[in-house]
């Protein structure tokens, strides 16, 4: 994880009575018609003048809650700050760890200083215990080097915690930017190696000495790579999800020495563990084995002040900044340093941070009113499925009995995460992250061979929202609930549009290509009878069709296959919110409200919220990685299929937006 991608935004709803969840005619392009493009319609106006800020790639209806929020933020981090030894519990633990991330002069003069005695090892990589230790150590500093470790639910045992390896290790952000042959990849592998090769200087290798191992690192990296499976086959379950006894393991790579890795990490040898891709560990114990010790200290060296560069000296974070955010994102200026400071909080201690903000921010109604949309929302579902035509009885029952099954987290932890035993001081930022890190994989690695708790979130307080498949259940940080998204005063139409769609969108995600082959229980079984499943995958299949077939940016199309979820997701969500708030207002007076009916209001307000502009580097990033689909078609690509979009804009037969009949995806 790089703490860059995680945002600590949680509602304000003291700050949001002064904003309202509401159609917002300014933001409209009335040159676009609904039936021909409607994303355009309802943010081309909000597009047009809105730039996209320097500090990123890409900025929305997200990143405006994210802003709205930043400021109370600070307040809270500088008052901690200014109490010093005054301030106690999580107080103390926020104060001491942003007095010294603020403090950029002394973080400035301690340059490498607090990785110094880890990169001196790194220098006497002598054998393979020597290098298995190193894995070990950089693994619990946070670094996931070779491959990815740590606990899990176990699918097929979802009361307990298991251990699991997987593939990981890349500084890439995928597997296949190793071996795309176009002009632009080519480019951005020659950057890659000469962003390792500047770092390493900055580590104090000779340009020359720090060019060769750059080179060196490029190799191992490919290698790993190589034997790493693409985005899309990490999506499947049960092909990633091999539970071996801890021998099986080491069968498959006997030269690794797994007793020495886990005797390093301070946890005795699982009994059983999930080895997510058998076929990756097979070819890293060869390349183990195999490469130059003196390649692989270059790798980890590299790894090493990759994974911490943003909590160092200027010129560790100008360089790291200068790949992963102007190169692959085309982000243009780094963020203030209190806003580094602020996200790396988040990254590290985020459960601090959020409950000094929920004590003065988050309103109790808040919570109930999300309650009462949820259980809205679990109603249309409960009568969608009682009366979907090509699911079986048998199937109907299952489903249904998952529905049933359901927790809803809103909000914030019953239980937090307990944090009295890290300690910072003021004097190391870079030092406090580790701590912060280290104590992190201790708490993790306490969780193996337990049960699970079903208490925890797993989940900062974002402007995100989750569903789990092994625990089934669906959580709504606080984050989420203000403006655009909720709005306790706003009319239901908007309600439904915006926050019911996103609950609907969590709630399918329990019946999507993936969560469908989890149980009531989040146990991994296939409960579905063939001939439901069959037509199930005759739909899904429709909709990997329909969004492969959009191209978006230089040629480049949405990958169907990697957005399947989130696009079932999306078309689900809709059609539940929107059956949602037709009940609720069945017995009402059809009012028109800034001119349009409520079932007019129901889907500017869902196009509303996913406005967004963006950088070209990173939507080419989001169309290669991320397995949503760019706002424009989270948008018009479900609406094209719905009837009611039709009914409530008059969108007449070869409209772009109503695809003809027989190519529409109806699935809930």
């Amino acid at each position: 994880m790089r703490f860059g991608f995680f945002f600590l935004v949680i509602a304000t709803l003291a700050g949001s009575l002064l904003l309202r969840a509401e159609v917002q005619p300014q933001n409209f392009d009335l040159s676009a018609r609904p039936e021909d493009d409607f994303y355009q319609y309802v943010n081309g106006g909000w597009l047009k003048r809105t730039p996209v800020p320097p500090i990123f790639g890409s900025y929305g209806a997200g990143r405006e809650v994210f802003e709205r929020n930043e400021a109370a933020l600070r307040l809270l981090a500088e008052r901690a700050a200014a109490k010093g030894d005054r301030a106690a519990g999580v107080e103390r633990l926020v104060g001491d760890f942003y007095a010294a991330g603020i403090n950029e002069a002394a973080v400035n003069a301690a340059g490498l200083a607090p990785l110094q005695d880890e990169l001196k090892l790194l220098t006497r990589l002598r054998t393979d215990s020597d290098l298995r230790a190193a894995f070990a150590r950089l693994q619990a500093l946070g670094v996931p080097v070779g491959f990815s470790f740590g606990p899990e639910q176990d699918p097929k045992n979802p009361a307990m915690m298991i251990a699991a390896v997987g593939q990981g290790g890349l500084g890439l952000p995928d597997r296949d930017y190793y071996f795309r042959t176009d002009e632009r990849s080519r480019k951005t592998l020659v950057q890659y190696a000469a962003h390792i090769a500047r770092m390493l200087e900055l580590a104090g290798d000779k340009p020359r000495r720090a060019r060769t191992a750059a080179e060196a690192v490029l190799r191992l990296e490919t290698r790993i790579a190589e034997a790493s499976r693409p985005l899309v086959a990490l999506r499947d379950p049960v092909a990633n999800y091999h539970k071996l006894p801890s021998a099986g393991l080491v069968k498959l790579s006997p030269r690794f020495g797994w007793e020495g890795f886990f005797a390093v990490i301070g946890t005795a040898r699982p009994a059983e563990i999930d080895v997510r891709q058998p076929e990756f560990f097979e070819k890293f114990d060869s390349l183990f084995a195999g490469a130059d010790k003196k390649d692989w200290a270059d790798y980890l060296r590299w790894q090493l002040v990759h994974g911490y560069a943003p909590f160092l000296s200027a010129p560790f974070v100008e360089e790291d900044f200068a790949f992963y955010g102007r190169t692959l994102t085309g982000t243009t200026a780094l963020k203030e340093r209190w806003q580094h400071v602020l996200d790396s909080a988040d990254f590290c201690v985020g459960e601090a941070l959020a409950q000094l903000y929920v004590v003065e921010h988050f309103p109790p109604a808040a919570k109930a009113r999300m309650l009462e949309l949820v259980g809205h929302l679990q109603v249309a579902l409960r009568t969608s499925l009682q009366t979907l035509p090509w699911m079986d009885d048998a199937t109907r029952a299952r489903a249904l009995a998952k529905l049933e099954a359901f927790t809803v987290k809103i909000g914030y932890p019953d239980k937090w995460i307990d944090y009295s035993t890290l300690k910072f001081d003021r004097t190391s930022y870079a030092g406090n992250v580790r701590r912060a890190l280290q104590f992190e994989f201790r708490r993790q690695l306490a969780k193996l061979g337990r049960p699970v708790d079903r208490e925890e979130w797993n989940l900062t307080l974002t402007t995100d929202a989750h569903y789990s498949r092994t625990l089934n259940e669906i959580v709504f940080p606080a984050g989420i609930l203000q403006p655009p998204f909720f709005d306790p005063q706003a009319d239901d139409a908007v309600n439904y549009g915006a926050i019911g769609a996103i609950i609907g969108h969590e709630m399918m995600h329990a019946f999507d290509d993936r969560g469908r082959r989890y149980g009531a229980d989040g146990t991994l079984t296939d409960w579905w009878t063939p001939e439901s499943a069959q037509r199930f995958l005759e739909r899904s299949t429709a909709i990997v069709r329909q969004f492969s077939g959009y191209s978006v940016l230089d040629g480049l199309h949405i990958n169907g296959e990697l957005t399947q979820g989130e696009n079932l997701a999306d078309l689900g969500g809709m059609k539940l919110a929107y059956a949602a708030l037709r009940r609720a207002i069945a017995d009402r007076p059809r009012v028109l409200l800034d001119g349009f009916t409520p079932e007019q209001r129901f889907f500017l307000s869902y196009a509303s919220i996913w406005r967004r502009i963006y950088r070209p580097e990173a939507l080419r990033l989001q169309l290669q990685t991320d397995p949503h689909s760019p706002p424009k078609f989270r948008v018009n690509g479900p609406l094209s299929n719905l009837d009611e979009f039709f009914a409530a804009f008059g969108v007449p037969e070869g409209a772009p937006m109503r695809r003809p009949a027989a190519e529409r995806v109806n699935i809930w």
